[in-house]
């Protein structure tokens, strides 16, 4: 289901009625890899709620200011998200779906986000299969998005440890959809008796990669990241840490008095 809150309406209506605001974001220099000349549709396709705000949420934030229109389509409601203050003793696996669904809302609308769509299937049993395959290309065709941003499926092991299965099959059927289904007629014919004709994304953006081919300056919205971040209190546990840790993420080159923060990605671009 579409789940639209009247703050993150009009997803993609306006996507190409102007060029990025100048003046109303963050600074893009030309030579930028982000430096689209024009205002872009931007799909992001991940498996829990705050995979968005922790994978990419700075350049999302960097994007939507920039004028760009970016929507959100989440594959599980993270109904398995327990840690040691979120527990199955003080909440049920419904009502943490229902609960991380208002959370992804509220960090949507920080971040700058149109539109938040969760396909609800169950958190931790995600599987790269034709029908998972299939709704991604509807997804795609229906949506036409210029960028679509998700996950690097090969990246197994990750500075915190094992990537997370569902992580890995996102990302997997996202990448199999769009190359070559979501481009070609032939594949899942069926979608043209819907009225979905064929469409292939200019760049497909992978984050949490081991393999970055463009490194993204976010300093000047990492806090707006963190603000984000911080409405998944169901996650974040104590909140001081979490900024301290989050913040200890600076750039190598950078120092603490004066902190750098950079968001990586490995970039394919079609056409």
């Amino acid at each position: 289901m579409w789940t639209d809150p009247p703050i993150l309406t009009g997803w993609f209506a306006n996507a190409h009625s102007d060029g990025p605001q100048q003046g109303k974001g963050p600074t893009i220099d030309a030579e930028q890899p982000d430096a689209w000349p024009a205002a872009k549709k931007i799909l992001v396709v991940l498996a829990h709620p705050d995979d968005p705000e922790f994978f990419c949420g700075a350049t999302l934030a960097r994007w939507s200011r920039a004028g760009h229109n970016v929507g959100y389509y989440l594959m599980t409601c993270g109904d398995k998200g327990y840690n040691e203050w979120t527990t199955t003793e003080n909440i049920s696996p419904d009502d943490l779906c229902a609960l991380r669904h208002r959370e992804q809302m509220e960090a949507a609308s920080v971040i700058g986000a149109k539109a938040v769509h969760f396909l609800d299937r169950p958190d931790g049993y995600l599987v790269p299969d034709i029908d998972l395959r299939r709704e991604v290309v509807r997804l795609i065709r229906k949506m036409k998005p210029d960028i679509l941003m998700t996950c690097d499926p090969q990246t197994l092991f990750t500075l915190f440890g094992i990537n997370h299965p569902d992580h890995r099959a996102a990302g997997e059927a996202v990448m199999d959809a769009v190359f070559p289904a979501a481009g070609n007629a032939a594949y899942f014919p069926e979608l043209l008796n819907e009225g979905l004709a064929p469409h292939t994304p200019a760049e497909v953006w992978c984050s949490l990669t081991n393999q970055p081919t463009v490194t993204i300056d976010v300093t000047e919205t990492w806090p707006v990241k963190l603000e984000a971040l911080l409405k998944h209190k169901s996650q974040i546990g104590d909140v001081e840490k979490f900024k301290a840790r989050m913040y200890s993420r600076r750039a190598p080159d950078s120092t603490d008095e004066a902190p750098r923060f950079e968001e990586k990605f490995r970039v394919v671009k079609f056409g």
